[in-house]
């Protein structure tokens, strides 16, 4: 279970009104659960904010896992939550530093690497790629991933973008990363569909399996 929570309380419960933290912490007594605190502008220019916020939820019993994402903005947004380059290099080498004296903080190096340089569109975005995100009435669906709009992806912060990009650029035995098979297999599986869907298939391409072969 994951529950955001934007900062300290003063900070979240401005960002969140009305789910404040007297409700959360009420309402996670008896739960093992993963905080996520996305890290906006204010909180890095305030010195020592992070490790605050690490000691307080390092010492809930009720905390599982810390995950820290990163403000991700829009392609042209100027706004005071927007985190600089300086912003971001900072908050990375900060939570490079402190990941050893808290073990409930789960930032891996190789998803401090894609904080560095994430991927540089939903194309060559693992998440976005695998994902689908609707609206809360499940009325619209949310593109080109759960940011809509047009995220700024050479500014994403996104932990999950970072955890499954991490994996796709491991790189197996041979030197094959991992985001190459993915992407083969997803180029794969599209052309399988459209040619299930009716479309005419390239000269000389193999029929697609029957389902009873499809595993």
């Amino acid at each position: 279970m994951v529950v955001s929570i934007d900062g300290l309380q003063p900070e979240h419960d401005v960002r969140r009104t009305p789910a404040t933290y007297d409700r959360i912490l009420k309402h996670i007594e008896g739960h093992q659960i993963t905080v996520h605190c996305t890290v906006t502008r204010q909180q890095v220019r305030r010195d020592g904010y992070l490790q605050e916020f690490l000691d307080y939820w390092q010492a809930n019993p009720s905390t599982r896992l810390i995950w820290i994402s990163l403000y991700t903005p829009q392609i042209g947004e100027l706004s005071t939550e927007r985190l600089t380059k300086a912003d971001r290099e900072k908050v990375i080498a900060d939570l490079s530093r402190m990941r050893k004296n808290y073990s409930k903080l789960q930032m891996l190096d190789g998803m401090l690497k894609v904080y560095a340089k994430p991927p540089d569109s939903p194309e060559h975005c693992i998440f976005a790629q695998t994902t689908e995100c609707f609206s809360s009435d499940l009325e619209r669906r949310i593109t080109p991933c759960q940011f809509g709009g047009k995220p700024d992806c050479q500014n994403c912060g996104c932990i999950a973008s970072a955890g499954l990009e991490a994996i796709g650029r491991h790189r197996l035995k041979g030197g094959l990363a991992v985001g190459k098979i993915f992407y083969a297999s997803l180029a794969v599986g599209r052309t399988l569909a459209r040619f299930r869907g009716g479309a005419t298939p390239p000269p000389g391409a193999a029929p697609p399996p029957q389902p009873e072969q499809v595993q």
